[in-house]
């Protein structure tokens, strides 16, 4: 493209949580925005309340960019942009995406990274996910989309912080922090908020994360999971456990692997979960030590929608472990590190596909007998 691509800012968060008065402070630092507002019902009427915009608005209603009008994301964009390029639009700089409060993020990152057109045309700049100051913590307990945004998030903007409890807004910081621990936390009061620290984060750049990638990264946040033995054998088969609540289901963890891994076996292992565990894998990054390659590869994504695995030119330190950090919806850490301890192991033994097999075969005989994964489908990867 002769163009930069334009940045494009995803803009979630529960209902009520102060998206729309966030959007307005945006615009009246960054007039020329195109954006592109999301409601849940056949009248959508938060566009109303949008101040001070230059650039174009489209809206899209009768129900949420993940689920109904999914399908009318990518024709939007591509008639924003062309609009903009052949001069009928203004000249907007950036785009923001304001979702329906109790929208699942996921499907519509995969439309902003997977769709060819618009992934040459617009790069995606970083998720802001609003969490009410005053009602988060509840929210985060009963509701399993507060808590999608929030494992989602970039950066995670705490607002009406001058309405809220001190002991409440420290429970909810607390809350978020076991959530979501790298991503920054940006208190909000009447509504105020830098800009400029919102915008502009680079966040899901793979391609410039050198030498900001341990930042990136931020492992040191994220609790261990603890190291098993390796061994192709599987665990003796339990009994379900009861099912917890949501809200204590939602784990942040880290892996590290000093050895090199083998691709196929690390590519096996993580297709494994993408296609079985889909919606339980919120978030995961990693920069990995592949067997043969000199330099570190990259790896991120949020459920089934990864981005192309990027070799960055050089390690970022001395430092050669594979890193990875998981947000998971009730997946065990050390469930998730056996995982990839044994599919290495079964690389380098040549028996990848004896172990694909079993593992399948696992994962759909616990589907059927398990409570707690009866509402997370088999996905398939795109």
């Amino acid at each position: 493209m002769d163009t930069p691509p334009i940045p494009v800012t995803l803009l979630t968060g529960f209902l009520g949580s102060g998206k729309t008065t966030l959007l307005n402070r945006i615009l009246k630092a960054h007039p020329l925005t195109a954006v592109v507002m999301n409601e849940f019902g056949e009248v959508g009427l938060d566009h109303q309340l949008v101040e001070g915009i230059q650039g174009p608005m489209a809206l899209l209603s009768g129900g949420c960019l993940c689920c109904q009008v999914q399908g009318s994301l990518a024709p939007t964009l591509k008639n924003l942009w062309l609009g903009r390029a052949d001069g009928k639009l203004p000249a907007y700089e950036r785009l923001i995406i304001e979702t329906t409060g109790i929208a699942d993020p996921a499907p519509i990152l995969d439309t902003l990274l997977h769709d060819r057109w618009l992934a040459a045309r617009h790069v995606l700049d970083g998720v802001l996910t609003t969490v009410d100051g005053v009602l988060g913590l509840g929210q985060l307990d009963d509701h399993p989309e507060a808590l999608r945004q929030a494992a989602v998030a970039d950066r995670l903007l705490i607002t009406k912080t001058d309405l809220a409890d001190p002991t409440g807004l420290a429970r909810l910081e607390a809350r978020l922090a076991e959530i979501n621990p790298a991503a920054p936390r940006q208190p909000i009061r009447h509504g105020a908020a830098d800009t400029g620290e919102l915008l502009g984060l680079g966040a899901w750049r793979v391609d410039d994360k050198h030498p900001d990638v341990l930042a990136w990264l931020n492992a040191a946040r994220y609790r261990p999971a603890e190291a098993r033995s390796v061994g192709l054998g599987l665990p003796a088969r339990q009994p379900p456990p009861p099912a917890e609540p949501h809200a204590a289901r939602i784990r942040s963890f880290s892996l590290r692997f000093d050895a090199p891994l083998d691709w196929w076996g690390l590519e096996a292992a993580l297709g494994m979960l993408i296609d079985f565990r889909g919606k339980q894998l919120l978030r995961l990054k990693a920069i990995v030590n592949v067997a043969g390659h000199d330099r570190p590869v990259v790896l991120h994504g949020a459920q089934h929608v990864f981005h192309e695995p990027m070799e960055l030119a050089a390690w970022p330190d001395e430092d050669r472990a594979s890193r990875f950090v998981f947000i998971t919806d009730g997946l065990e850490p050390e469930f998730v590190r056996q995982l990839l301890d044994d599919f290495s192991l079964a690389a380098r033994q040549g028996q990848v596909e004896g172990m694909l097999s079993t593992q399948a075969r696992r994962f759909t005989w616990e589907d059927a007998r398990s409570p707690q994964t009866a509402n997370h489908p088999q996905e398939s990867r795109p």
